[in-house]
């Protein structure tokens, strides 16, 4: 079975919004995009190439493919990001995109996304990487079909944002499994969820809780 990897840039108060662009995504008003930038270097560099390195295939959302098919495929073919983004399959999750997808080694996913994405996990190969794509993430989490989250969290606070982990989500607990820190304080937190180990809390650490 193929692992399936959720890969995602945060800030401390958990957005994931608009990290490489003050206009990659400004849906709810959002101003604060191009957050990432300032703290890329040598060590967030070769993370990102190791992860690409295990990639057989990416998993996306229409607002993050549409953003990605724009802008990679007009990049040099040795670029270390453009070459597996442009030549690794993309799986797309979309109602409104039609086939054929103009980015090449694009297929769409318009049916049932539990169904779709737990069949691209049964067939062999490398890992299938989920980038961005914030509203399918929530579908992948609540049908616990995410097996890695690689988290890169940065130190900054934005105050608001769409947020990788949100209100009402489904409880998980997770287990550590890697980290790392660059220079610029970003930490790159690995974890991996512990089936059916649900974070509901025990009645005395409600009652603790409450107390505070």
């Amino acid at each position: 079975m193929r692992k399936l990897v959720v890969s995602e840039f945060l800030t401390l108060d958990g957005v994931m919004q608009g990290p490489g662009d003050p206009n990659e995504d400004r849906s709810g008003g959002f101003d604060q995009g191009g957050w990432q930038l300032a703290f890329f270097d040598d060590v967030f560099g070769r993370t990102l190439l190791d992860g690409f390195a295990n990639a057989g295939g990416f998993l996306l959302g229409r607002r993050t493919y549409e953003i990605f098919a724009a802008y990679w495929p007009n990049q040099p073919a040795e670029d270390p990001v453009a070459g597996p983004l442009n030549s690794l399959p993309k799986h797309v999750v979309s109602t409104t995109l039609q086939e054929p997808l103009a980015w090449q080694n694009s297929s769409l996913i318009s049916g049932s996304v539990a169904d779709e994405v737990a069949s691209l996990k049964d067939q062999p190969g490398k890992e299938i990487q989920v980038i961005g794509s914030g509203e399918l993430v929530q579908t992948l989490i609540r049908n616990e079909l995410v097996d890695e989250y690689r988290l890169m969290i940065h130190p900054i606070v934005l105050g608001n944002g769409k947020r990788l982990f949100r209100e009402g989500g489904t409880p998980a607990r997770m287990r550590l499994v890697d980290t790392k820190t660059t220079t610029t304080g970003v930490l790159i937190l690995t974890y991996e969820p512990i089936a059916g180990a649900a974070a509901a809390a025990t009645p005395a650490a409600a009652t603790a809780s409450s107390d505070r």
